[in-house]
Formats: structure tokens, C-alpha cells, sequence
């Protein structure tokens, strides 16, 4: 029992402890986005923390989405948010909400704090209350409306509900303190006038809270015992338990619970890749990338799209634990954890990307046999399948040279070589075009050394991989890098992303294994020495196969020590 504690992160501890103090009797947590775009990994490290809390001590998970500001958000957001939970394996359990669910009750809340005296319009602008507010080492002054009496204000504030006043015109603040230390609490605002469409509540309201009023209370009427957020939101703690004080506390349906207790961790920070989403969303607009889930991209949806597993995010975000010091994760741990999920579960296949012909010259025409290939050779669980062999067959360029170097151990004239699972062949010559390109290649097979061995014992250094030219399936291939350059660094000084022009190279005429034929969307194998590869689930179809590299094989990453 005593490792079990020391092994628990610091959120675990503090849950574990209101537990035992009696203070918790159910835990209930929450992911709380903002439907203005899509989730990306950072939001799958607090989606799956929430839900494993949850999980861990048999507690309750809700999805809320916090509607608070219509000019962002639209409906294909969150749908993309819902799909892409759903796909984490986080499940809710029907318990799907949203900040506009509770806008009546924000709204009694504020008045509510109006007749204590804790809340009053002002007729400030946003430019004079950034002024008035003082900075960290100056005091705020007074706003000049914070001593209307409490009708005017109620009064005032049923104006702004009901559309008397425009954009900017009025706002209403909470009365805390202009000399706190913490800025957030010298008298925030908690609404403004927004004459905008809802994506929920069409018309009926043009006045919206703000994040730091309306999650709190979401936080109560839900009866969110721990509210885990990121650690730019400490600085925020005190104005959220203060609006739980004065307004939330009364809003819990349970009254034997606690209120909610807000707890932050750090974010997860990849190096060289982009998150933020005002960045994605000009590459969306600009047509740089292919929509919000190009696999180029970080988000969720793009993993997905890409190849990514849940099981391999979820390997990711344990391997980067639970911290309050906020560090940054090489993309290539990311990459690690999904070569990890797959090189196990997924068939090895072949699969030719810059083909060249192989004539076997003496080899039977017509002919095709059906030769056997283990399908996985570290995985005898995932059996073995048939492979159409033929007098004719491709390979890839870069396994052919007319004048190799030493210690190249391909095919070359008069080399001998394994065909993998299939023969020996011996390269005897080749074909070229007028520009010099070779075209086709002419060897002999030992049909003795049948399955890729050979009787005498005779032993041959290079193994290539092949694909019949007669019974094979036509395919286009995406090879996928980094969207930034990673040597200049993500921005440039002036803000805007320092792209990379080779982060997408499309391969139209591959060849890959009739077996192939049946592939769906996210179907996933790995090519033999190319990589793990995905069914693209955008572009793909029966008559056109389309293949996302997922991952290369082979990474300089290793997992950092625990000592």
C-alpha cells in the first residue's frame, strides 16, 4: 500500500485526501472545450485525465461544451469534439452539457450578486477598464459607476437583457477588490452585450457571461466535485472560488457534496509542431492544409486520420505523467508510442513505392503460384497469408544500382539476391529509356531455393521486397513530414509559421499486394522497410486505395531513464 501511494500524482493525493477528510463522497469530473475547433493532443491529455479520475474512483465524467462565445463556435465543432472523446474511449455516459443550458440560471446568479451589492453595471469601455484596473505593481482605481444603488443597477442590467444598449455599451462587473494583488479579482467583468446568433439559443439572448463567471457555476449545478484545468488558470482560482462562494455554492443539487475544487496541472507542449488554433485555422482558410484533420496537423481528428491508435495516445500522455512544471515533449515520443501499439497487432505487407520491373527470364510465362508469408514474424498469433508470385514482378528504385558502392548488398549485375519469401535471383541486365532512366530489369531464379533458401546453403546478404506485376493493387501513397521546419523553428519574428515545402510528398503510382484489395478506412499494416501505413479516411475508395504513412520504422528516440 505504501508504494501505491508514492506512485500516485499529486492530483491523485489531493483527491485521496478530501476523500478521507470526508469532504468527497462521490468524485465527478469534467472536459470543458470551447466548440470554436477542433481538440488536439494537449486536450486528449486533459480529456483522458478527467475520465481516468473518473474512472479510478468509480466516480461520474461529463462532456460540457462552454458555449459562452457565439462569434467562435459553430455546430461542426462540436461535433468533431464529440467524435473525437467518443474515439478516446472517454465515456460520459449520456452526461452531455452546455454553458447555455445554464444561462437563466447565470443570469438569476448575477442577479443575484446585484442585490447583495457584489455586482454593478458600468459604463466603461474595455479600453478604460484595462486602464482603470492598475497593473501588477499598481493598485486599480475605483470604477466611477461602482457606486450606483442597487435598483439602477438592476434596472440597467434587465436593459442590457433585453437589447437596449449595443455591443460594448454597458458591461456588468462583480465588486471585489481594485486593490487585490491579483489582478483577476479587481472587479472582473462577468457580462457583456453581444448582439450575436447563438448556435443553441439562436436570438434569445444578446447578453453573454464570461468564462471565469458562467465555469464555476456549470461547475455547481453539475455537482463537479474536482475541476481539473491547466496551470494557466491558477492565477483565476481565486475568482473561481470566490463566484462559488457568493452564487455556485446554493446551485449544487447535492448539498452533502463539496463544492468544486479546482486543481491545475501543466499542458503538454510537443516541440516543433502547431496547436494553436488561430495558427490551423488560417492553414484551413489559406487551403495550406487539408482541412482541421489533415494528418500533417496535431489535432485529434488528423492523428486519427493519419493512423494514430487511442492506445497510442494514451501511452503517450502516461509516459508524460502529471506534473505542475510545465516542459516540453519531443514529437518523437509520440511517434515511439505508436510504433509500440502497432509493430505486434498489424500484418507485414509489401508494398512497392517507386516501382521498377523485374523480368525473370526464366521463369514458366503464364504462370503464377501462390506462395506462403508469415503475416507477422513476432506475432505467430496473426497467422500467415498467400501471395501471387509471377514471371513478372516490381521493386522499388532504390533497390537496384548499375554501379553500387561497396557494401551495398542489393540487386545489381550479376548479383544474386533473396526475393522475400520467394527465390533467389541473379541480375543478369537491364533496360533503359533516352534519358537514361532504367526501365526494366532481367534476371534468373533458382527454382531450388524456393521460400528464400537454398538447399546447398549457399547464403546471399540482400533481401528485397516485391510485388506481382500481374495480380497486384494500383495505389497512392502519402508520405508525411513535419508541417514546420523544424531547423528554423515553428514561428518566424513576425508571428507567422515557418513552413515546410516538402511536409507532404504523394506517391501516384505504387504497387502494393492484392491481399490489399479489401482495405477500409483506418485499416492500418505496416510495409515491409517503409513504415506503418493507414487507409486514408477521406480520399480513399474501393477503386482508388489511398495509404497515409503513419510512422517510418526505425527512430534515434529512446525512452528516458528512471534513474
Amino acid at each position: 500500500m505504501e508504494n501505491e501511494t508514492v506512485s500516485k500524482n499529486f492530483i491523485e493525493q489531493m483527491i485521496d485526501k478530501d476523500i478521507e477528510e470526508g469532504y468527497c463522497h462521490e468524485v465527478h469530473t469534467r472536459f470543458p472545450p470551447e466548440p470554436n475547433g477542433y481538440l488536439h493532443i494537449g486536450h486528449a491529455k486533459s480529456i483522458l485525465l478527467n475520465y481516468g479520475l473518473a474512472q479510478k474512483y468509480g466516480g461520474k465524467f461529463n462532456l460540457r461544451f462552454d458555449d459562452t462565445n457565439p462569434t467562435k463556435e459553430k455546430t461542426e465543432f462540436v461535433e468533431a469534439i464529440q467524435s473525437d472523446i467518443e474515439w478516446l474511449g472517454a465515456d460520459w455516459e449520456g452526461r452531455l452539457f452546455f454553458a447555455s443550458d445554464y444561462f437563466d440560471q447565470m443570469y438569476e446568479g448575477a442577479v443575484k450578486l446585484i442585490k447583495k451589492g457584489k455586482a454593478y453595471v458600468s459604463d466603461l469601455s474595455a479600453e478604460q477598464i484595462r486602464e482603470y484596473r492598475g497593473t501588477l505593481t499598481e493598485p486599480g482605481k475605483e470604477d466611477p459607476y461602482s457606486t450606483r444603488s442597487v435598483e439602477e443597477n438592476l434596472a440597467l442590467f434587465e436593459d442590457m437583457k433585453n437589447g437596449k444598449f449595443a455591443d460594448g455599451e454597458k458591461v456588468l462587473r462583480a465588486r471585489i477588490d481594485m486593490a487585490s494583488s491579483n489582478i483577476n479579482m479587481r472587479d472582473p467583468v462577468i457580462y457583456r452585450v453581444a448582439h450575436m446568433t447563438h448556435h443553441r439559443t439562436g436570438d434569445k439572448w444578446c447578453i453573454y457571461p464570461m468564462y471565469d463567471y458562467a465555469h464555476p457555476i456549470e461547475d455547481a449545478i453539475e455537482g463537479i466535485t474536482h475541476s481539473i484545468c491547466t496551470l494557466e488558470f491558477e492565477d483565476h482560482r481565486p475568482l473561481y472560488n470566490w463566484v462559488v462562494e457568493e452564487v455556485g455554492k446554493d446551485m449544487i443539487p447535492n448539498k452533502d457534496e463539496m463544492p468544486p475544487r479546482q486543481i491545475e496541472f501543466a499542458k503538454l507542449y510537443l516541440t516543433n509542431v502547431v496547436t494553436g488554433k488561430r495558427y490551423i485555422k488560417r492553414l484551413v482558410e489559406e487551403g495550406i492544409v487539408d482541412g482541421w484533420d489533415d494528418p500533417r496537423l496535431v489535432s485529434i481528428a488528423a492523428l486519427r486520420r493519419r493512423g494514430f491508435t487511442p492506445e497510442s495516445i494514451k501511452m503517450f500522455v502516461d509516459l508524460c505523467g502529471i506534473s505542475k512544471a510545465n516542459s516540453s515533449v519531443d514529437y518523437a515520443m509520440l511517434e515511439y508510442c505508436i510504433r509500440e501499439d502497432l509493430k505486434l497487432k498489424k500484418p507485414r505487407m509489401m508494398a512497392i513505392l517507386d516501382p521498377v520491373k523485374v523480368v525473370i527470364d526464366n521463369y514458366p510465362e503464364g504462370q503464377i503460384e501462390y506462395l506462403d508469408v508469415v503475416n507477422n514474424l513476432e506475432n505467430e498469433g496473426l497467422g500467415s497469408r498467400k501471395v501471387p508470385f509471377g514471371r513478372e514482378i516490381y521493386i522499388d528504385r532504390e533497390d537496384f544500382m548499375e554501379e553500387p558502392p561497396k557494401k551495398y548488398f542489393r540487386m545489381f549485375p550479376g548479383n544474386e539476391v533473396r526475393l522475400m519469401n520467394a527465390y533467389f535471383v541473379t541480375c543478369n541486365s537491364f533496360v533503359k529509356d533516352e534519358n537514361g532512366k532504367v526501365t526494366e530489369i532481367h534476371c534468373t531464379y533458382d527454382p531450388a531455393s524456393r521460400g528464400g533458401n537454398s538447399p546447398d546453403g549457399r547464403k546471399v546478404k540482400g533481401t528485397i521486397q516485391w510485388v506481382s506485376a500481374e495480380k497486384n493493387v494500383k495505389a497512392e501513397i502519402r508520405l508525411y513530414e513535419n508541417i514546420v521546419d523544424e531547423e528554423k523553428g515553428v514561428y518566424n519574428e513576425d508571428g507567422s509559421l515557418n513552413l515546410n515545402p516538402n511536409s507532404l510528398t504523394v506517391l501516384k503510382d505504387c504497387y502494393v499486394e492484392e491481399n490489399l484489395a479489401d482495405a477500409k478506412a483506418y485499416d492500418s499494416f505496416q510495409f515491409v522497410r517503409q513504415g506503418f501505413f493507414c487507409v486514408d479516411a477521406k480520399d480513399s475508395t474501393p477503386e482508388h486505395l489511398v495509404f497515409n504513412r503513419i510512422v517510418s520504422l526505425k527512430s534515434s528516440f529512446k525512452l528516458p531513464s528512471n534513474n
